[in-house]
């Protein structure tokens, strides 16, 4: 478990809670695991908040003001199948809880929610991208928990932003990773022009022993299969 908290610190968390002492204890107890935890108070100041910082994953309550958690994550998952999705819910009824995996929610919590099981669902609802290794080839893999590259054993030098490219390359191994969403995800709050793009995919190529990106004319780009 160590090494998953380890992990853990790699990510961002938005927690949506309209009970104001609910949401304090959640938010310390995440403090200890993530690397950053945004909070709000309903969902239309959630999905503001959201757009803003774009957080690996967001974990909401279901009834609230304004807008309720259902209603944010329907508008957020219009553009965004990606971030990670934990409702947190009171009820446990099979119809209920087919709604929410129907809105491509990761995983639920039941309340009350209490340390042990906000950790075991959150592990749950990363799947196996908690995994300890991402593996690109037979000679070259990125170790999660130290955050490097390898190939043959040997760490390849790379900028945060490369690594942050290719882990979502990898997140995304069967699809193409479009123009849009590397803007979103790498480049997030700046703009991210063509050029600026061409620079950065030929600066990495460059520091990659092995290709590994496939140029997709016109929508983005892929990891290549070795």
């Amino acid at each position: 478990m160590d090494e998953i908290a380890e992990q853990l610190k790699n990510y961002t968390i938005l927690c949506v809670e309209d009970e104001d002492g609910i949401r304090k204890r959640l938010v310390n107890t995440l403090k200890y695991y993530f690397a950053e935890v945004y909070e709000a108070s309903n969902g239309e100041e959630g999905y503001y908040v959201y757009y803003d910082k774009r957080p690996n994953i967001i974990i909401s309550d279901i009834e609230m003001p304004e807008k309720n958690g259902i209603q944010m994550i329907e508008e957020i998952r219009k553009n965004d199948l990606t971030t990670i999705v934990i409702m947190l819910t009171a009820y446990s009824s099979e119809e209920y809880l087919l709604n929410l995996i129907n809105l491509n929610i990761n995983h639920y919590i039941l309340k009350p929610v209490v340390s042990d099981n906000l950790l075991s669902g959150i592990v749950k609802a990363f799947g196996n991208k908690l995994q300890k290794k991402a593996i690109f080839s037979e000679d070259m893999y990125f170790d999660m928990g130290k955050r490097e590259l390898y190939y043959k054993n040997e760490i390849v030098i790379l900028r945060k932003r490369d690594k942050s490219f290719l882990l979502l390359l990898h997140e995304n191994k069967n699809r193409v990773l479009t123009y849009s969403m590397i803007e979103e995800y790498i480049w997030k709050d700046k703009s991210m022009s063509m050029s600026a793009l061409k620079t950065f995919i030929k600066e990495l190529r460059q520091r990659l022993p092995i290709e590994l990106l496939e140029n997709i004319p016109q929508e983005g780009y892929k990891l290549k299969l070795l």
